[in-house]
């Protein structure tokens, strides 16, 4: 494939996410709602997209852009020994779901990442949040797949893994800003 091909297929997968910022617009405002009221938000994902999930937690415990208070925000992906232990003790498919029936409380928002959205452990993510009665949500790569059938909204988008990876990145920057946007100016002070 071509560097030019690359980014003609991000650009495909680019447009289809311009059509989905009402929907990254109106979950900041419920990650603001929520967060702000207590809540705390909980990602996961595999590989690249575990990475994803850490930068958008990162983005709300640290700041996106402005100088604000943090908020509570965990990469299940990122703890280690859980994911280890859980793994060798449950199974890997077990690896997120333990730890979201462990932390998720039903003001809590789960937000799973995958370019397929057939991983087996972010399925059994997305039902053990729905179960504690979080508001789970997923990006995922073109629908229909599993996950986007298991949990309660989907941004899903068109195209190849890698270019869907990258839409993703560019989501959560927008979802971040939104939130930011969304937080009421008493939630907007660092201290």
């Amino acid at each position: 494939m071509s560097v030019e091909t690359h980014l003609d297929g991000l650009a495909r997968s680019l447009a289809a996410l311009r059509t989905q910022a009402p929907r990254l617009t109106r979950w900041g405002g419920v990650l603001a709602r929520r967060l702000g009221d207590g809540g705390r938000l909980l990602a996961a994902g595999n590989g690249g997209s575990a990475a994803e999930a850490q930068h958008l937690t990162a983005e709300l415990v640290g700041r996106f852009r402005d100088d604000r208070r943090p908020f509570s925000a965990i990469a299940l992906c990122a703890e280690t020994s859980s994911v280890t232990a859980i793994g060798n003790d449950y199974g890997y498919d077990q690896v997120f779901a333990r730890q979201v029936t462990a932390h998720a409380r039903p003001n809590d928002v789960v937000v799973l990442l995958s370019t397929s959205g057939r991983s087996a452990n972010l399925l059994e993510a997305a039902a053990a949040g729905r179960e504690a009665g979080a508001h789970v949500w997923a990006m995922t790569g073109p629908a229909p797949n599993p996950l986007a059938d298991a949990v309660d909204e989907v941004l899903a988008l068109p195209g190849e893994p890698s270019n869907v990876q990258e839409a993703q990145l560019v989501a959560v920057h927008a979802l971040c800003a939104a939130f930011e946007a969304a937080l009421p100016s008493g939630l907007r002070s660092a201290s």
